[in-house]
């Protein structure tokens, strides 16, 4: 199913949506990190160098350009100091990193870094395949890091994964999503980013309305006090049906501190649909974003990326890593777009 037809599906389903869209949103540019890291062949550190520079030559404002984890649990992101100190760092792009532990931290510090990334879960089972320690010890060490981070002017955005279901667990609880959140918000992520990991949301799911829906949120996010624009979307696409869900995630009324504000603002993607999760078997890059560009542009949102260039970069990285370019979309179909 083309993009258009996605849109229209939602659309027969959820006419009300489409009056509610922001004016622009925000792409984070996971590709350097979340794309590359669940490669089984090393990518070649000049090559990860030249997918940053190139990234940001677009017109991208946010590239999560590596992660300081151990070189054992994922081997890709060995070289994530040299590749921080090989980029062209230009002004006004921001290149977060995701940090899991004060090592690391540390580790970052030396790079001067300038925003990180953390990452929790929603789920015990998720938690402890990924970084062998509860939901609870998680945000332990995680208050450690942001701390540091504050002491030295860095700022913080937060993951939250599993909000839609666990590879191990099956169905999570939303007050598992609601306590993270929560927890993440009041230790001082400026951005939390809900993730469905592995692809299995859909518009009319229990968890989805929970997390999304304007007559649901307030349950699971009343307690939060979120900010506008606090909230990101990080959908995978493993049963193409990431463009749908985000259709509705732009679209809703979400109920922030009494208030009706426009759904989500900043969209997670990787260029080429590169990607998945070594601690979730089976699940798939997640969405592309240049169809996340395209359908941007039909529902007429600006986004700020040179659509052309970062096409070419969805082809160049394609070619590096030696498969097929799972965007579903061309730089000639943004020519269609009247």
């Amino acid at each position: 199913m083309n993009i258009v037809n996605k849109i229209n599906l939602v659309k027969s389903a959820y006419p009300h949506l489409f009056k509610n869209f922001p004016k622009t949103v925000k792409i984070v540019e996971v590709s350097p990190r979340d794309g590359l890291q669940n490669e089984k062949q090393f990518v070649p550190t000049e090559t990860k160098i030249n997918l940053i520079n190139k990234l940001s030559e677009s017109g991208l404002k946010v590239v999560e350009s590596t992660s300081f984890v151990s070189p054992k649990a994922i081997p890709q992101m060995a070289d994530a100091v040299e590749v921080l100190k090989g980029i062209n760092r230009i002004e006004g792009v921001s290149y977060p990193v995701l940090v899991p532990n004060v090592k690391g931290m540390e580790t970052a510090l030396k790079c001067n870094v300038e925003e990180i990334a953390v990452f929790g879960a929603a789920s015990e089972a998720f938690t402890q395949k990924n970084i062998k320690c509860s939901i609870e010890e998680s945000l332990k060490r995680f208050s450690d890091v942001i701390q540091m981070a504050k002491e030295n002017q860095i700022r913080v955005r937060g993951y939250v994964s599993c909000v839609m279901g666990c590879p191990y667990e099956g169905e999570i609880d939303p007050q598992n999503v609601q306590l993270v959140a929560q927890i993440m918000k009041d230790m001082g992520c400026y951005e939390i980013s809900l993730g469905d990991t592995i692809g299995i949301g859909t518009p009319g799911i229990k968890f989805f309305q929970i997390i999304l829906l304007a007559e649901k949120t307030e349950i699971l996010f009343n307690t939060v006090k979120l900010e506008r624009g606090m909230l990101a979307a990080h959908f995978h696409n493993t049963y193409d049906r990431a463009i749908q869900n985000l259709v509705v995630a732009l679209g809703v009324n979400i109920i922030v501190q009494i208030s009706i504000q426009n759904g989500i603002s900043v969209i997670d993607s990787s260029v080429a649909g590169i990607g998945g999760c070594p601690y979730a078997k089976g699940a798939s890059g997640n969405v592309a974003t240049e169809d996340v560009l395209f359908l941007l542009d039909l529902l007429g949102i600006e986004h700020g990326v040179d659509v052309h260039k970062l096409c070419q970069v969805g082809d160049y990285i394609s070619k590096e890593l030696n498969r097929d370019n799972l965007a579903g979309v061309s730089s000639k179909d943004f020519e269609k777009i009247i």
